[in-house]
Order: C-alpha cells, then structure tokens, then sequence
C-alpha cells in the first residue's frame, strides 16, 4: 500500500511542470509560453523601475545610481576603457534584465526565463555579434580577424593558431550559455526535491510528512534567500565575462 502510494508522486513531472517551458496561448501554429511571459514581465518590470526612478529623486533614484555607477566604475571602465561611455547602456540593459529574469522563478507560480537553455544560448549569441562587431568596427573586418594572431608567430603556425583563438570566441559564449542556465536549474531543483519531501514521507504517514515538512520548509527559505544571491552574482558574471570579451575585441594588445 505504502509503496503503491509512494509511487503515485511523479517527481519528474513535477520537476517538469516548474521548469520546462509550455504554451499558455496558441495562435495557430504559433504559440505565447509561459517563459515568454516571465521575460515580457521581466522587461516591462525592468522598464517601469528605469523610468519611475529617473522622474522623481528618493531612494529608488539612490539605488539606481548606485546600481548605474557599479556597473560603470568596476564592469565596464576597466575592461573597455575610454570606450565605457559608448558601451555603458547596452551593459547596464543586460545585468539589469539577466537579473530580473533570474528572480521570476522566485514569484509563487513564476518561472524562470535563465533556467531555458535557449534563452541563455540566445544571450550568449548576442555576446558573440557584439564581440564580433565591435572588434570589426574599431579595426575593420580584416584587421580584427588578423589581431587573433600574435605578432612574431612563424608563418606555418599562424593557421593553426587563427584557427584555435577562432573557436575560442564560441567555446567563450558556450560557457557562458551553460554556467548560466546550470546555476539557475540547480537552485530550482534543489528547491523542489526539498518540497517533494514532503509529498514523499506524508504519502506513507502524514505525521512524517509534518516533521519532515517543517525541516524541507525551513530549508526551502533559507534556499530562497540563497537563490536571490545567486540570481544577482550571475547575472554580474554575465555581464563581467560579456565586457572582458568585447574589451579583448576592442583593444587586443592589452
């Protein structure tokens, strides 16, 4: 009996039903997802709070200049230097929008955009344009090409070497397309195998379900606070790595 029971609980679908992405509106063929949502969500929330605080000076204002000046002063000025400025508003977008997608899985009933493996890939892609076109720009297409070989390098080995600093610029982006979506999974998992504890020992007998409840609960919290850390550190890291890689393009010989 209590194996039967036991055997009820579907974790997989449940884990399945919180991560993976699903339609909520069809249009045809087409269709509006749950994750689409969250990032609609994300940039409209992202959006309001820019603009609210930009109206009227308060604390809103402070947090945002604050948050505006770390951006500048210990992302983007060291890695890009004189170039900052230019660059500047693209950063503060993606490390503002990277975080407020990482704590949508934080809202009851919410979902996490990062925790899709396309959606990291798809800013990652973005990196890799960016990288690419301001490396183009600034020395033009064959002169950005030709930095990613080192000067004195014998002419039998540039090849191999054009070749490897080549597909370092994907190996870049690829890392960071999983070391995002991997942190953000992991956080969530943890959270619903703690909670699914729960499901677990009160299938067999509802006083253990209690007892283990009030441990998975307390966990589960302490978990949340931890997640809203993590979301904010990766999307630092994000946008850290980004302004490395675009600083490399920009001014190869540092």
């Amino acid at each position: 009996m209590h194996e039967g029971a036991a055997e009820g609980i579907d974790f997989s679908e449940l884990i399945g039903h919180h991560l993976a992405d699903h339609r909520i509106w069809e249009f045809g063929p087409l269709g509006f997802t749950k994750q689409m949502l969250m990032m609609s969500i994300a940039g409209v929330a992202a959006t309001a709070i820019v603009v609210l605080a930009g109206r009227r000076p308060g604390k809103l204002r402070a947090v945002l200049d604050f948050y505006v000046l770390f951006i500048r002063e210990d992302i983007v000025a060291p890695a890009l230097g004189h170039d900052a400025d230019l660059y500047l508003p693209y950063f503060l977008t993606l490390f503002f929008f990277i975080f407020m997608m990482n704590v949508m899985g934080l809202i009851p009933a919410g979902m996490t955009p990062t925790g899709n493996l396309s959606v990291t890939a798809a800013l990652s892609l973005t990196t890799f344009l960016l990288v690419q076109g301001s490396g183009i720009w600034r020395h033009g297409f064959l002169g950005h090409y030709k930095n990613l070989i080192p000067h004195g390098v014998p002419l039998w080995v540039a090849p191999l070497i054009f070749a490897i600093e080549f597909m370092g610029y994907f190996t870049k982006c690829i890392a960071l397309c999983i070391r995002l979506f991997a942190n953000m999974t992991a956080g969530h998992l943890v959270v619903l195998l703690f909670l699914g504890l729960i499901l677990l020992f009160g299938q067999s007998n509802p006083w253990a379900g209690l007892s283990v409840g009030l441990v998975s609960v307390g966990l589960t919290v302490g978990l949340y606070a931890l997640e809203l850390i993590v979301a904010l550190v990766q999307a630092y890291v994000f946008t850290v790595l980004t302004a490395i890689f675009v600083g490399g393009a920009l001014h190869p010989e540092h």
